[in-house]
């Protein structure tokens, strides 16, 4: 098992945010976790990766990736673990990049941090690759390129290359699609299943949208005021338990006489 989640309490100060969250995850596999805004979908996946913001903290619980508990690592191993065994996409990348510096030189910075041993001319070289990987025409101008002079697409491409240069273990994608236009939500998901296959990445896929989830996803988490309320395979879409899952189920969009996520 590759990662294991057991019990995970999160609170934002004094107050519980997200309570008894358990689940497990195997090498290769796609899991989706689901829900309404605010339902802790993405303040789990942040304390996975040891990123809360502001006052968020663990209260309880572990998180075991590889057999080591995160949550007791020292900060050191933790950077260590962080970018290359384990690496986050997120809802918009090009937030997350800085607009007034090429993408070429923060690429390379972020190998050299992670990777100080290698030259500039590696770091280029092993982003050059990566990108191309990605399906981004012209690499080379990519990297001369600063955020602004691509589209969002581009921008969440070269988010998803950073995040899988050293092809880590575990990927993490809070909502990489929901800030981008319907064609180019297809063209990610379909790359995030193809990052899978070539790389055996597993991932863990936060996203409101159930059709996505089911298309893309081996497991399903449904989350609500910060609990699950129902996990499983297949089943949960094709026989759901809970009252609230039959609801997200019920919103989904239908073509004709099919529902989004049949296949």
């Amino acid at each position: 098992m590759l990662l294991e989640v057991k019990n995970l309490d999160v609170s934002y100060g004094s107050r519980l945010t997200v309570s008894g969250v358990s689940f497990e995850l195997d090498k290769g596999e796609i899991m989706s976790v689901v829900g309404e805004s605010g339902s802790g979908k993405t303040t789990v996946i942040r304390a996975v990766m040891g990123c809360l913001p502001g006052s968020g903290h663990v209260t309880g619980g572990s998180v075991l990736f590889d057999g080591r508990d995160l949550l007791k690592v020292t900060p050191q191993e933790h950077r260590q673990l962080c970018g290359r065994d384990i690496s986050m996409i997120f809802q918009d990348s090009g937030s997350m990049i800085n607009p007034i510096r090429r993408i070429g030189t923060q690429f390379v910075d972020y190998i050299r941090t992670h990777a100080p041993q290698k030259t500039k001319a590696e770091a280029a070289e092993m982003a050059q690759d990566m990108l191309k990987r990605m399906r981004l025409p012209n690499p080379e101008n990519v990297m001369q390129s600063y955020p602004f002079e691509l589209s969002g697409g581009m921008r969440q491409r070269v988010g998803i290359a950073m995040a899988m240069v050293f092809r880590p273990k575990l990927l993490l994608a809070d909502e990489p699609t929901s800030a981008l236009d319907v064609t180019t939500q297809a063209q990610i998901i379909r790359q995030i299943v193809d990052i899978r296959n070539e790389f055996g990445v597993a991932v863990i896929m936060v996203t409101h949208n159930l059709g996505v989830a089911s298309y893309i996803s081996n497991k399903l988490v449904v989350m609500k005021n910060g609990r699950v309320v129902e996990s499983g395979r297949r089943e949960v879409i094709a026989a759901p338990q809970d009252a609230y899952t039959k609801e997200l189920l019920a919103a989904v969009p239908v073509l004709g006489d099919v529902k989004y996520y049949d296949r």
